[in-house]
Parts: C-alpha cells; sequence; structure tokens
C-alpha cells in the first residue's frame, strides 16, 4: 500500500478493469478531474492480458492514487478487497469503461452529508456509444417524492455508499459473480434509507463488451439473490395455491393442451413446473371441457397435491374474467394455510419452476400486493381514431431508450397475496411489483405460426 502525507479522504473510488485498454484513461481522468478533490481513486486491475497495465502505470506517483493488481478475482471480491483497503467515509465503485461528469463526487457526497441517516445515493445517468457519443439518458423516478415500491434497483456502478454502513451489512456477497448492485440494494433498502439525484452524473458506456450484455446470466443472478436474501423465511414453502386455466385450444388441428412435447402433454408439463415449485401448496386445474376433465383425472388423480376443479359453463366465456376462475379455485383449496395465489398460463411453455419461486420472493422482498412476469417493451404502439393512427401513451413524445421505462406482460404469471384477492377479486391490483422472464420463458403459442416456432425451440 502506497504511504501517504494526505489527509484521511472524504471518498473512495475505486475503479475495476479488466481488458478495457481503450477507455480506462478516460475513466481514470475523469476522477482525477473531479470539482471535489478530498478522494483517493483505487485503481484494481483483476488480471488484464491487454495494454491496460502500461496506461495504469502512467498514474502511480499521483499520490491520490493507488494501483493494486489481482489475478481474476470476479467483480464481489473486488469490490470487498476496495472496501477493506478504503479509508474514505464514502465509497464508490467506477467501472473502468465509464467515466464521470466532474461534479459527480460533490454532489452525491453533499446529499450523504446532509443526512446520516442515508446509506447510498445514486444518479440518473447518460449512456454512450464505444466512441464516448451519447446515445441516450437513463432518468429515475425521484425518490423523495414518487417512490414507494424499491423493485427498480440503483446501478451497481457510480452509486456512493456510507462505508460504515456498508461494512455493518458485512460487504458483497462472494458466491455472486455479477449483479452486485441488487445485491447491495436488497441490503440497504431493508436497513436503511436510500435516495437519488435526478440529474445525470456519470457516462455508462454500451460496447457490446459489457458484463449486462448477458440477459440470462443477470436474471439467474437476481434470483438467486433474491433466494439467499430469503433463506431464513422457510413459512413461504408450500404456501402458494397454483391455478391453471385451461381450456382446449385448437392449434393447428391440435390440442394444445394436451399435445405431447417428449412424451409429455403440454398440460403435464406446466403441472410439473407447478410441482417443482418450492412455493407450491396446492395445483389447481380449472376447465370447462370435458376431454380436458377426464385427461386430467386419469392423469393426476394419483397427487393428493393436485386438484381437478370444473368450471361452470357461466365462467368459461371468453367476457369472463380470470378472476372469477381464480375465486372458484381458492373456495375449493383444500391446504388451509395458503397465503397466496399464483395463476400458470398454458401458453407459455417454457416457465420455470425457479420463475415462480422468483415471483414470491419478489412479492416478500417488496412487500407488494402482487407480481407480474413482465419484458421491457421500447416499441411503439398506436390506435386508430377514425382520422387515422395516433400514439398511444404520447409515445413519440419520448426517445427510444426512455421508452425501456414500458414493460409488457409476458410469460402468463401472475401472483397475489390471497388477502389482496379476495379483497378486490382481482390478482393485479393494489401495489403491483414484476419480474422479468427472458425471451425464451416469455415466447407464448398464440397462432400456427408460435406453435411452429415451439415446435423448433422445444427441440433446442
Amino acid at each position: 500500500m502506497k504511504e501517504t502525507n494526505m489527509q484521511k479522504p472524504l471518498i473512495t473510488v475505486y475503479i475495476t478493469n479488466y481488458n478495457y485498454e481503450k477507455y480506462i484513461e478516460q475513466s481514470i481522468e475523469s476522477v482525477l478531474a473531479q470539482s471535489l478533490q478530498n478522494f483517493e481513486l483505487l485503481i484494481i486491475d483483476d488480471g488484464s492480458t491487454d495494454n491496460s497495465k502500461n496506461i495504469i502505470e502512467r498514474y502511480r506517483d499521483d499520490e491520490r492514487v493507488t494501483i493494486i493488481y489481482q489475478q481474476n478475482k470476479g467483480l464481489n471480491i473486488t469490490n470487498n478487497v476496495a472496501m477493506r483497503v478504503s479509508r474514505g467515509e464514502y465509497i464508490m465503485r467506477l467501472d473502468a469503461d465509464d467515466f464521470l461528469d466532474p461534479s459527480a463526487l460533490a454532489e452525491m457526497s453533499n446529499l450523504l452529508e446532509q443526512n446520516s441517516e442515508l446509506g447510498l445515493v445514486f444518479p440518473d445517468y447518460y449512456y454512450v456509444n464505444a466512441a464516448g457519443q451519447i446515445t441516450g439518458e437513463e432518468r429515475r423516478h425521484n425518490f423523495e417524492k414518487e417512490v414507494s415500491l424499491y423493485d427498480q434497483p440503483a446501478h451497481g456502478a457510480c452509486t456512493m455508499i456510507r462505508l460504515s454502513y456498508l461494512k455493518k451489512l458485512g460487504g458483497y456477497n462472494e458466491s455472486f459473480t455479477c449483479q452486485d448492485g441488487y445485491d447491495l440494494w436488497l441490503k440497504f433498502i431493508t436497513h436503511y434509507t436510500v435516495s437519488n439525484i435526478n440529474k445525470p452524473l456519470f457516462y455508462y458506456r454500451r460496447h457490446g463488451e459489457n458484463l449486462t450484455t448477458n440477459e440470462k446470466r443477470i436474471l439467474d443472478t437476481r434470483r438467486a439473490i433474491k433466494e439467499a436474501f430469503l433463506a431464513e423465511e422457510k413459512n413461504r414453502y408450500q404456501s402458494t395455491l397454483m391455478v391453471i386455466p385451461v381450456r382446449n385450444t385448437l392449434i393447428n388441428g391440435q390440442s394444445w393442451p394436451l399435445y405431447k412435447v417428449q412424451g409429455k402433454s403440454i398440460l403435464e408439463q406446466k403441472v410439473a413446473t407447478c410441482l417443482e415449485a418450492q412455493c407450491c401448496g396446492e395445483v389447481a386445474v380449472v376447465s370447462s371441457d370435458q376431454e380436458i376433465l377426464a385427461f386430467a383425472e386419469t392423469t393426476f388423480s394419483h397427487n393428493d397435491k393436485v386438484q381437478i376443479i370444473e368450471r361452470p359453463a357461466s365462467l368459461a366465456g371468453p367476457n369472463q374474467t380470470l378472476g372469477a376462475t381464480v375465486n372458484l379455485a381458492v373456495q375449493k383449496a383444500q391446504k388451509k394455510d395458503l397465503g397466496y395465489v399464483l395463476t400458470a398460463a398454458l401458453e407459455y411453455p417454457f416457465l420455470s419452476a425457479s420463475m415462480l419461486d422468483d415471483a414470491l420472493n419478489t412479492l416478500l422482498l417488496f412487500k407488494s400486493d402482487a407480481v407480474l412476469s413482465v419484458r421491457p417493451d421500447n416499441k411503439s404502439y398506436y390506435r386508430h381514431t377514425g382520422h387515422g393512427l395516433s400514439p398511444i401513451l404520447d409515445q413519440e413524445k419520448f426517445t427510444r431508450l426512455e421508452r425501456e421505462a414500458l414493460y409488457k406482460a409476458a410469460g402468463g404469471l401472475m401472483l397475489s397475496t390471497l388477502s389482496s384477492f379476495r379483497k378486490n377479486l382481482k390478482i393485479n391490483s393494489g401495489q403491483i411489483s414484476h419480474v422479468v422472464v427472458d425471451e425464451k420463458a416469455a415466447f407464448g403459442v398464440h397462432s400456427e405460426f408460435d406453435f411452429e416456432v415451439f415446435q423448433s425451440l422445444a427441440k433446442s
């Protein structure tokens, strides 16, 4: 560790680098050029094999800079290294491919200095391309005025954290190799106040090599983080009534619920997925179709966790609400200690048991009334007014990146607390949180073309 006569810094900034020789100089210079100079800068190189070291070594004589070389320890281990070495009151990570606005440290630390209850603060930010040109802006809701549901975490980088609080929470969970911001977020919203600055104070570079381009890894890690966070809450297991509404829909001349893939029907596979989920207390297959009911009785009668419920014709029409069907299943539920009700649509064959568990974990962590499975949707939508097409929700006022705050229901999963459902007879009511599912899980079979795509996906 470098010997220094510098006063104890207010802020520790640490730059994590792995083979970002193209960008790291701009990242370092953006820290050194800050309007607030009461900081130390740790440059942590995680075993780069490119020319990064030659660039980093240029800064060795700067008394503000400490250089650490290590061999591929991964993000969260590196975060904990920085936490242990840090001398600042506040600590902030900056990725080597991103860079700061000159006022970033001053504005974020000022907010923390004003409020000792505040555990972390994060800003809005710009998106930039590989050349550093601005391509969009990430805008967050105002946490002082607009936010009561904390299910949208801060970015892991460029979030300033009160170091003493981070240490009290045990630092970063080293069993996860990405999504440090999500793990951190859950810890802080549970124990401390969090806030934001509605002003872009850093530049997040999208260049095709980012860790965050691997969506499946991100979503799998987030699910694992939530599972680990709730590990002690065993009462969530076997607490959910899972309702599978079944119409004998014909696609390409074949019954979709009874269509077999690898020897098992779509209905059998959906029931198996529900039963595999840890939170499953009981499964209700609800249908008004006699062929479906006969098949279900033959197939599932041996399993005491599966109920077959005949839906009256009055509830089976296309204009009937899903709530009426779910209410029928709730009334007939055999297990009396259920706390939640979930619907799993047959049209989405790739939804996994872990996603069902994730929905309940999400509801519990964020204390919401309901959870929907969704996909981000930045497309524009229009309606015909009689005079021509008109954009819905005035989306023409938003840039493409600003529209990324929109979501569409996907995956066919809806979950509600039983108390909220009984009160409103709707699953999607009250304070609604969300789980993002990957593109395959979001794929639904609604047409003959979808069916052909499904057959191809099912083989992969």
